[in-house]
């Protein structure tokens, strides 16, 4: 069986924590007004965080490797398009933003390329979430186009990521060695380019950024590592959507702590951009606890095989459990 829709309170609250803390590591990020060495800080945050990960838990199985190895390059770009929308734009526009388009974009690229019909309430979710990030766009100050596109890529490299990671850890056997051996490679970039190139920079950071930036990394691997826990406990589909409640806080902390303009209005479409995602991500209406769209594996499935469904990963092993 597929794990039921409705999650246990651990993972709620967990998926939930790590929401609050993916807003309040980004706003963070921003709030530095270099955004390399903001990024090379948290880079450096994460890795001392991952090596005592990587030291204790155990090693993640084989079978997991080339999904972390894929995650690791599509977070290296995640990482330069968030640190350029960061660069460019309001932290309460282009958040939300990059996070309300993943859920959206891998609904439409299941529906034109898997031949997957999303249902009358998903397909209210793709409008909702589409006039969300339309308001979130056009309210107030428009973002340039620099900030624009890296948002949008962004939210194309977590869509990518998601689906990856959502295949390799339960692969690992091992969620605290997958985040740690992920956190401390994908984390290793940024820094080491900052200390090749601009290394006084760095040293001429204040101890309060320093410590600041630092502290972001360990937060930035505590929220990821809370949703790849939650990944192996509860159904993929409504963690999703519950994870994206980050936009709601994001949209918050950009209107109370950096006193960006217009925050009712984007506030109001971050509201509107969660709505949608829940309709996307949930199965509505259904008499059974289960997720839409997993259906049946099929012959492939008995023999450990994987299908991936608008981004979310369901795998059915060799003795027919689910993992």
């Amino acid at each position: 069986m597929h794990p039921p829709i409705t999650l246990p309170l651990t993972v709620t609250l967990a998926v939930l924590a790590a929401a609050v803390i993916h807003a309040t590591w980004n706003a963070i990020a921003h709030g530095i007004k270099d955004q390399l060495a903001a990024f090379a800080l948290i880079g450096a945050g994460g890795i001392l965080v991952a090596i005592p990960l990587v030291l204790v838990a155990p090693l993640p199985r084989s079978a997991c490797w080339p999904y972390l190895l894929g995650s690791v390059a599509i977070h290296v770009f995640y990482n330069l398009l968030l640190m350029r929308s960061y660069q460019f734009g309001e932290f309460s526009q282009v958040y939300p933003l990059a996070r309300g388009m993943s859920p959206l974009v891998v609904t439409i690229l299941a529906a034109a390329f898997a031949a997957e019909r999303p249902t009358l309430p998903q397909l209210a979710g793709v409008l909702i979430v589409f006039a969300g990030l339309a308001v979130l766009v056009f309210a107030g100050r428009r973002p340039g186009r620099p900030a624009l596109i890296a948002a949008i890529g962004t939210g194309l490299t977590i869509a990518a990521y998601t689906t990856v990671d959502g295949l390799g850890v339960r692969l690992s056997a091992s969620p605290a060695g997958y985040i740690g051996w992920l956190m401390l490679l994908e984390s290793l970039c940024v820094p080491m380019f900052a200390l090749i190139r601009r290394r006084h920079v760095l040293r001429a950071q204040p101890r309060r950024i320093l410590a600041a930036g630092l502290a972001a990394g360990a937060l930035s691997v505590l929220a990821y590592g809370l949703v790849l826990w939650a990944q192996t406990r509860g159904a993929l589909a409504p963690i999703a959507a519950l994870r994206e409640t980050s936009v709601i806080f994001g949209a918050i902390i950009g209107t109370v702590v950096f006193r960006e303009p217009f925050g009712r209005t984007r506030i109001a479409a971050t509201i509107l951009v969660v709505a949608g995602i829940v309709l996307l991500n949930v199965a509505l209406g259904s008499g059974r606890a289960r997720v839409r769209g997993f259906g049946a594996v099929g012959a492939s499935a008995r023999c450990g095989g994987f299908v991936a469904v608008r981004g979310w990963a369901a795998c059915a092993g060799t003795c027919g459990k689910s993992l």
